[in-house]
């Protein structure tokens, strides 16, 4: 099709193929044309005994494409009956796959592949018919041959849903259509509309559908005929796909009959059923009496006056419009008078006042009300009316709070920053609230109005008028008395937003532009003269435009002309006679440029005659557009380049239209010079004739706005990451002005002993402030995003908490972490430290508890308890509270209806009280939300509930104290509490609210606001001097109302002596601390504080590293300072200002620069690049292999592939010899006989093979073990033995490759340590070694020339000779980077033609041609959609392989014919070059490749950790080796051993055969893990079942000799962890995460019981036994056992044929609290088989150690120690061997009656799974998805 709008509403295929012609499609078979008599029209007839060969096919051509893109497809047809069907659907998505989807009643079950999608048809049939009754009652449904009622069917399939949900692709386009025999067909239609069969045309229009809405109708065409009278359901079938309505257990395609149900059931005269008794048990009956207790309804007394929180009065700030401002931050928050009787109706309009009602009876306030609540005491409620004799007592002082400081730029925009004329102080929005700022001493005034985020502002030109604009849909514009602070006039937009606004000079003329309510580019000009004498501003001008316009000012010489710039286009404006008028400027061949600002020379110079006005543009390309504004024409162009650096590899010059120019965002001039800021971060200052740079400096980010001051002195600069500056040009000094988040702020913590501020973000960092200067000392940076944070009480430490559960304790000093826990699994929603120091505390909302030893230096855990907390993170970041004596921890928990108290020493619950049954008189139930202590009253603990209430309870006895209803609007976000009891903090929204926490007053809060965002935390600072809110930004208040002694008296003794101590230090040089008032000035520190710098030796691991760094704005620039245990370094500005050229007289002397942060080796972005798989455990590099010949298991089978490395497979077919890697392993196949040999020598995950060209050596590379260097082992194939191991490179090694002579080895670094190596093939010396500036992903020697190789990588191709002079050997090294024609590209692979060519590919997919001797490219095409990682050339053949999945066979005999000289690609009109023979899909991006001379046959593996054998001869792809490229959760041997099972994260359950190891058959669920997996308890394979749990608490269970799922289960509502059939095969029993054992019965699906005693902790094991249960003294002829994650293990004895199951013995082991920082080893046991009344356990404990259980005896007989914690066991049936797994990487086999044992080590990672056979013969032992399969002797 041609667009996607001309396929709008449908489009009709067959109409448009036009398919009774079959030129644009094709039949095939028994197709012919007739007349049905239902639907009175010719409908297409197919008809065959087999369905593929008889079909109509959509387009007749395969390599044609319908290209249809809506979302639905309809197909209206009828399956012909008693026959079969089939539909084949070909779906392209936007990845490039091309996915079929089919359905026809032929199929069983649904099945997937990543490429087709096959679903079971059931066909429906008239309704009350025999099928259908049939149909209904049967289990799942019938799936077969079409009924002989079967109704014409209209099918609606969403093709987009389809996709997402199965394969994960997103929907592009429908390729093509197959409907194959036996079906009649009316018509096939797409479309994006959701349809209705059953809805006619006058009915749509009834019910208002239109396809404007997304539904309606069928079209007329394509409708069922309905007769009168009838009802189209009634006659036909319409099935919708994807449909809630199956009840199969597997997908499949039907009719839901749902909806029809709902329908007729609305038809139906409601008839009401008899009442039945219902016999409730004690918990229910209370629970219902709870309720009806609540919901009953209330009553309110006659003389009930609620109480009205008063909302003070505010001055005037609109001269003629409602100012619907609430109170101004910093301003009175209350009048100090009010009028004793005042009704709505006579407020005036400029103010807010508060009304009080005066009725007789009870009143009944909205929700809208902000009204004072009334203090309500227990158990009986007293209300309180209001005298009027009297005068009302009110909270004291008034206003309580002040605004003093806010930390935060930007908000909506960072474009804003202007200069005041003085210069001396700086004006920017920051969310909601407009800024003004001096630069020296950083006082702030604050214009509060706006009620969301500042879009714009614009000055006059002597600064006393300030306009600024919000966005939104109530967009207004309000213009400011600067200097007063007022507001003068606020009018609308009535538009969406405001995007931009100038001033005229003169104030007169205010420009604004935007978009009106249709979303068009609005143009307006007010009249704003005389507004600050009170009169009105009009609408001088409108305009609609067409045009972009990204910035748009008044000239400074004339109010009626204007300046826009945008994309494409600069126009000027002229306002005349009311209209606005524009004329573009001509730009010439300058067309397609996009326009950032605009700017005039001279600044504000209105003398100045027009004629010399020039106007300069800036633009995102980097030119400087110079334009006559007489002429309206461009004058002159520059393009602005940053400063080259000499290169000698660099041969050509940048020229105009080459090179990467200067993004310029903003631009400003002055009479002197020019100031850009460009997209590089940096603010350039160049003279007006753009000769060179004379000053700049460099920011953290984009600088998105610069602007000179008046004076032309200073240059002011703003970031788009928030940051604000200011540049003095004569002294070429830097201030950071202000420092802010990128996003919300979601937590803080104060040090008030040196009053910090500490603040997590949502934008990934932590950061620290100083609270009286407002800079920023230090920033940590981290992927995972923190959430809540705290400050040590004394120390200069805090602990931060992150998303991941991750908490880090950061020594600020030394800039080290001194403890990282990961216990916690969730998002960390509290962290706080107990007063008196002793403890950490944290909470997750997972529900997890964790309390730590603060007085540690590790911070070491001394308990965490589980599903203590409420989950969810409603109560983050201040989750939990400590009483001020350290004795009482309080948290909402276990459930948000209840709050807990524990002790805060061993968090042993003392209280819990449910809030929701406090208040008998509400409706719904109330739930906690915050809880906080009072630090006077430590008995008093408030909380804040849904209700909007704020409770005082006891926390000794759980009874309600107090009660303050409607608190806020919405519901309380954070509470807080003064330490003299006197005042109560409370936010709500976007509101701060002050209380006195008696309530005692007649006006008992006062309320501000100020935040544009909800308020997520706030609290007193710890002198009680100031209150802190952050949310949108932080906020920093004065608190008025003084402390009184009691705080001072009340210290803690360690307290005072930190007070004291500082005092002491501060009053020699005259600044007072917390304790006292403000300090005015920030102390300069005689040694400042030390850059924090995090390395690996701290103990961070990778992946969620914080990158701490520290900004000294305190310091004043080029100060120098000593680092503890670091050389001296220059302590300088974040920013960098450097003078690059000497101009007069701007320049003084020169300084030096200095860097901050340090490179780290960042990973190249292609996947060519070899990274090692994350792994948390370490070697044991004490386990000692036992002696050769001596082994007691020998290795016989490696199963499966790495598909995570590259080039890690070799296949030499001259030889014979194929060799591929899994793990640390190298196995060597014999693919006649498939017998394996296995070189064992590496420790770590091998990334890369090479063979020798006689295939008589073998080189592997792998990573070192603990730290050190990577090693390679050079084996000799004939006999599997190691002959020689080097090591040089610290990273991994990136590839290998031997010469064509096989003289010498060459080794290639990755990108940690970039470094080309060559190794002699004799004695394996090193010969030379070479550096890169870039990382190498790929090399190659040549095969004709000696001495000659190339490598590839970021830098491009590097071509390398070897010169050999006598014993030395020198590798000399030519670049060349890629050409042009590719862009940008990571150059990845590479390879040799015979004839001195050279082939490489790129990541965007193509493939280079170079002239080795010219090292020049003179061809280049796109081989691939995607980046190419193998590229193979034998003879005129090149292979391509890519991320795409697709392998590639290419006939490049004609590039011999091609000139080197000339430049050459595929798609010119020469015609093309290179031919492209054959390609296949394979399953997964291809890593690495090996054919034979002619490219006829080879094998090829890919990430999904499979090896194919490719035959291009017959188009054939046969699977060699299977494996898995996920983690394998469980593997087990089938009960003749001719089959092992496995299971694995990605949902595949496989069946191998134990002899040739070969893939027998994979059941795939979608995006569900398979957690489990076991054997049904028969002799005979065919009868065998396989069951299998899921990690959505389904059970499957499959079976072998149909390969179909015989039956789906759904026990759980977690992830089963274990699962076995009981010792005869009657139940399943399966165990959950949540501890819970469901018994399930195979034969019909049920769940016969579960099973509570381990309800609350993970089951890690179930095991089930033949044992006659008489000697235990219980009936039963089997025993079966569960173990858990809490050290309990359940021992029972069962006879399910009798339903039968009774606990034998339940057995619990110690263990002290576990530290470690993951989690602890798991819990197993296991009986032991030739003594089933022993009991064999094993986990986390007292000691390491195996211990032997008796049943009988009831006590431990015998243990054995362990070196390490086992994470898995399995006990042989023979020989009394028991085989363990660690963490460590070693498999142990201990002989269990003697502990004599053996150490194997061939895993590359800790040990999760080894699993005997049932004869003792076999074991295997898995490490994520390596398997290895030993064959086991005696010990």
């Amino acid at each position: 099709m041609a667009s996607k709008g001309s396929q709008h509403p449908y489009v009709n295929i067959f109409k448009h193929v036009k398919v009774e012609d079959w030129k644009k499609s094709a039949k095939e078979g028994d197709v012919s044309i007739y007349t049905n008599k239902t639907l009175k029209c010719p409908v297409f007839r197919i008809r065959g005994p087999v369905p593929a060969n008889s079909y109509i096919l959509i387009p007749k051509n395969s390599n044609q494409s319908l290209g249809l893109t809506g979302r639905f497809l309809y197909l209206l047809f009828k399956p012909t009956p008693g026959k079969y069907f089939v539909v084949h659907l070909d779906v392209a998505a936007e990845e490039g796959v091309v996915v079929r989807i089919s359905f026809s009643n032929m199929f069983k079950e649904f099945k997937s592949t990543a490429t087709w999608l096959q679903f079971p048809f059931l066909c429906g049939a008239a309704k009350d018919s025999v099928y259908d009754n049939t149909s209904k009652s049967a289990r799942h449904g019938l799936v077969g041959p079409a009924p002989s009622s079967v109704r014409w069917t209209c099918l609606m399939l969403d093709l987009q849903h389809t996709l997402s949900a199965y394969v994960n692709r997103c929907y592009s386009h429908l390729k093509s259509i197959r409907l194959c025999a036996n079906m009649s067909v009316k018509n096939v239609f797409t479309t994006d509309l959701l349809l209705d069969p059953g809805i006619s045309f006058s009915e749509a229009r009834v019910m208002g559908l239109a396809s404007a809405l997304g539904t309606g109708p069928i079209p007329r065409e394509m409708s069922f005929p309905v007769p009168k009278g009838c009802f189209w359901h009634d006659l036909y079938d319409h099935i919708r796909f994807p449909s809630e309505g199956t009840k199969v257990p597997f997908d499949s395609i039907q009719k839901d009959g749902s909806q029809l149900e709902a329908r007729a059931s609305n038809q139906r005269v409601p008839v009401r059923e008899q009442s039945r008794r219902v016999n409730l048990s004690r918990s229910v009956q209370d629970r219902v009496s709870l309720i009806q207790q609540i919901t009953a309804p209330k009553t309110l007394p006659l003389n009930h006056i609620p109480g009205v929180a008063g909302i003070p009065d505010l001055g005037n700030v609109s001269t003629d419009q409602k100012d619907w401002l609430r109170q101004l931050p910093g301003s009175a928050c209350s009048s100090s008078h009010r009028r004793p009787s005042r009704t709505p109706s006579d407020c005036e309009d400029t103010a807010v006042h508060v009304y009080v009602h005066r009725e007789d009876g009870p009143s009944k306030p909205t929700e809208e009300s902000e009204e004072e609540p009334l203090c309500t005491l227990v158990p009986r409620p007293v209300s309180l009316t209001a005298s009027k004799a009297t005068k009302q007592k009110k909270l004291l002082p008034d206003p309580i709070l002040r605004l003093r400081h806010i930390i935060g730029f930007g908000g909506n925009t960072t474009k804003c920053a202007l200069w005041t004329k003085a210069g001396d102080a700086v004006v920017y929005p920051c969310h909601a609230i407009i800024v003004s700022m001096k630069i020296h001493g950083n006082q702030q005034r604050f214009f509060v109005g706006h009620t969301d985020k500042v879009s714009s502002m614009a000055f006059n030109g002597d600064t006393t008028l300030l306009a600024s604009a919000q966005t939104g849909s109530g967009g207004a514009v309000r213009l400011w008395d600067y200097h007063k602070g007022g507001c003068l006039a606020v009018f609308p937009v009535h538009g969406h937003s405001l995007c931009c606004l100038s001033f005229s000079y003169s104030g007169d003329v205010l420009c604004g532009v935007g978009q009106d309510r249709h979303n068009k580019r609005t143009v307006v000009v007010w009249n704003t003269a005389d507004v600050d004498k009170g009169r009105d501003v009009t609408v001088v001008a409108k305009a609609h435009t067409a045009v972009d316009i990204h910035t748009m000012k008044i000239t400074s010489f004339d109010d009626t002309r204007m300046v826009s710039c945008g994309r494409d286009n600069v126009r000027l404006w002229r306002v005349r006679n009311g209209s606005l008028r524009s004329c573009p400027v001509d730009l010439g061949e300058y067309q397609s440029v996009d326009f950032t600002d605009v700017a005039f020379e001279e600044g504000n110079a209105p003398e100045q005659h027009v004629d010399d006005r020039t106007l300069f543009a800036s633009t995102q390309s980097g030119h400087i557009f110079e334009i006559d504004y007489s002429r309206v024409a461009v004058k002159n162009v520059r393009r602005l380049f940053p400063a080259q650096q000499q290169h000698a590899d660099r041969r050509e010059k940048w020229t105009f239209n080459t090179g990467p120019g200067i993004a310029i965002n903003s631009i400003s001039v002055s009479s002197s010079f020019c100031a850009t800021g460009s997209e590089d971060g940096f603010l350039r200052l160049w003279p007006l004739d753009f000769s060179a740079v004379f000053l700049e400096a460099e920011h953290e980010g984009p600088v998105s706005a610069v602007c000179i001051s008046s004076d032309s002195l200073q240059v002011l600069s703003a970031t788009s990451t928030g940051n604000l500056g200011c540049l003095d040009v004569s002294s070429r000094g830097y201030n950071t002005l202000m420092r802010s988040h990128t996003d919300a702020v979601l937590g803080f913590s104060v040090d008030g002993l040196r009053r910090h501020l500490t603040t997590a973000s949502a934008d990934g960092t932590v950061r620290i402030w100083n609270m009286d200067s407002l800079h920023q000392l230090y920033d940590f940076a981290s992927e995972d995003c923190p959430c809540s944070v705290a400050f040590h009480p004394s120390e200069h430490i805090f602990s931060c908490g992150f998303t991941s559960g991750i908490v880090r304790v950061f020594d600020i000093s030394s800039g080290k972490i001194l403890a990282e826990h990961q216990q916690l699994r969730g998002e960390v929603v509290g962290l706080t430290f107990s007063p008196d120091e002793q403890f950490m505390y944290s909470a997750d909302s997972q529900g997890s508890l964790a309390l730590y030893n603060s007085s540690e230096d590790n911070y070491s855990v001394v308990r965490i308890v589980g599903n203590a907390v409420a989950r969810g993170t409603e109560q983050a970041p201040d989750a939990l509270a400590v009483s001020s004596d350290s004795r009482w921890l309080a948290f909402v928990g276990p459930s948000e209806y209840t709050v807990t108290i524990a002790d805060a020493r061993s968090l042993d619950e003392l209280l819990r009280v449910d809030v929701s049954v406090l208040d008998t008189e509400s409706s719904r139930l109330d739930s906690a939300l915050k809880v906080c202590f009072s630090p006077a009253s430590i008995e008093h603990l408030l909380v804040a509930t849904s209700a909007n209430k704020i409770l005082w309870v006891s926390a000794r006895t759980g009874r309600l104290l107090r009660e303050v209803p409607k608190v806020h609007k919405q519901q309380c976000s954070s509470l807080a509490a003064s330490e003299d009891g006197r005042f109560l903090l409370t936010a709500g929204h976007n509101a701060v609210k002050v209380w006195d926490y008696n309530m005692q007053l007649d006006v008992n809060s006062q309320m501000f606001i100020g935040h544009s965002q909800p308020i997520r935390q706030l609290s007193f600072t710890p002198d009680q001097r100031g209150v802190v809110s952050v949310g949108d930004a932080i906020f920093l208040w004065d608190f008025m109302g003084n402390p009184v002694e009691f705080l001072t008296n009340n210290r803690s003794s360690l307290e005072r002596s930190h007070i004291s101590a500082l005092e002491a230090d501060t009053q020699e040089s005259g600044v007072r601390l917390s304790a006292a008032m403000p300090r005015q000035t920030a102390p300069l520190p005689a040694s400042p504080p030390p850059r924090l710098e995090v390395s690996a030796d701290d103990g961070v691991g990778p992946g969620g590293v914080l990158n701490a760094s520290m900004l000294c704005d305190e310091i004043p620039p080029f100060t120098a300072f000593t680092a503890p245990s670091s050389e001296p370094r220059a302590a300088v500005s974040f920013l960098k200002v450097t003078d690059l050229v000497n101009m007069s007289p701007l320049n003084p002397e020169h300084s030096d620069s200095v860097e901050l942060t340090q490179k780290k080796p960042v990973r190249p972005d292609c996947y060519r690049h070899f990274i090692p798989r994350f792994k948390t455990s370490s070697f044991d590099q004490t386990a000692a292999a036992p002696p050769p010949q001596e082994e007691c298991m020998k290795l016989k089978a490696v199963i499966g592939y790495n598909g995570n490395g590259r080039g890690n497979m070799v296949w030499s077919p001259d030889q014979g010899l194929f060799a591929y890697s899994c793990g640390c392993v190298v196995v060597v196949e014999y693919l006649h006989s498939g017998r394996q040999r296995h070189l064992q020598g590496h420790s770590e995950e091998i990334s890369c093979l090479a063979v020798t060209n006689d295939a008589q050596s073998l080189a592997s590379a792998a990573g070192g073990s603990n730290g050190n260097k990577s090693l390679i082992c050079i084996w000799d194939v004939q006999n599997g033995t190691s002959r020689k191991t080097i090591s040089y490179h610290r990273g991994a090694v990136q590839c290998l490759a031997f010469s064509r002579d096989d003289r010498f080895l060459l080794s290639v670094g990755d990108f940690v340590e970039p470094e080309v190596v060559l190794w002699s093939s004799q004695t394996f010396q090193l010969l030379s070694s070479v550096g890169a500036s870039g990382p190498i992903h790929d090399a190659a020697f040549s095969p004709s020339a000696a001495g000659q190789l190339a490598c590839v990588g970021s830098g491009g191709v590097y071509f390398c000779f070897i010169r050999a002079q006598s014993s030395d050997v020198d590798l000399q090294v030519q670049r060349a980077t890629a050409p042009p024609e590719v862009g940008h590209v990571e150059v990845t692979t590479v390879c040799y033609h015979m004839d001195s060519i050279l082939f490489t590919g790129t990541n965007q997919g193509h493939v280079c041609a170079w002239d080795v001797n010219t090292q020049c490219c003179f061809m280049t095409w796109e081989a691939d959609e995607g980046e190419i990682g193998v590229l193979l050339c034998r003879g005129n053949r090149l292979l391509t392989g890519s991320n795409t999945r697709c392998l590639r066979l290419w006939e490049v005999e004609a590039v011999q014919r091609v000139k080197p000289l000339e430049k050459v690609c595929s798609g010119e009109d020469r015609g093309t070059v290179v031919t492209l023979e054959q390609e296949i899909m394979l399953d997964g991006t291809t890593v690495s490749a090996a054919f034979d001379h002619a490219v006829d046959m080879g094998i090829v593996g890919t990430t999904a950790g499979t090896l194919w054998y490719i035959s291009w001869s017959d188009r054939s792809s046969t699977r060699l080796v299977s494996g898995h490229k996920t983690e394998v959760n469980d593997v087990v041997f089938s009960s003749d051993e001719s089959h092992f099972a496995t299971c694995s994260e990605d949902g595949s359950v496989r069946v191998w055969s134990t002899v040739g190891y070969e893939l027998v058959v994979q059941f795939q669920v979608l995006s569900q893990a398979c957690g489990c997996v076991c054997w049904s308890p028969v002799s005979r394979l065919d009868d065998s079942c396989l069951a299998a749990g899921y990690s959505d608490g389904t059970l499957r269970v499959f079976r072998l000799s149909s390969t179909e799922m015989e039956m789906k289960l759904h026990p759980h509502q977690v992830a089963l962890t274990a699962i076995r059939y009981s010792a005869h095969g009657e139940v399943i029993l399966s165990a959950a995460r949540n501890g819970l054992v469901a018994v399930s019965s195979p034969a019909s699906g049920a769940t016969i019981r579960v099973i509570r005693d381990h309800k609350g902790a993970t089951i890690t094991s179930i095991q089930c036994v033949t044992e006659q249960c008489q000697k235990f003294g219980l009936e039963g002829n089997e025993l079966w056992l569960a173990a858990s994650a809490d050290r309990r293990v359940s021992v029972w004895a069962a006879d399910w044929s009798r339903e039968k199951c009774d606990l034998l013995d339940w057995l619990s082991f110690p263990a002290p609290p576990y530290s470690a920082g993951d989690s602890p080893p798991p819990s197993m046991a296991a009986f032991c088989p030739d003594d089933h009344s022993l009991v064999v356990y094993t986990g986390y404990g007292v000691e390491r150690e195996l211990s032997f259980y008796s049943l009988t005896k009831k006590q431990i007989l015998r243990k054995i120690a362990l070196p390490h914690w086992a994470s898995c066991i399995s006990l042989s049936s023979r020989s009394q061997l028991v085989a363990v797994g660690s963490k460590e990487r070693v498999l142990k086999l201990i002989k269990a009656n003697s502990g004599r044992f053996q150490d194997f080590s061939h895993h590359s990672d800790s040990l999760q799974k080894c699993c005997f056979s049932p004869s003792g013969r076999l074991l295997f032992s898995v490490a994520f998805n390596e398997i290895l399969l030993w064959e086991v002797q005696d010990l």
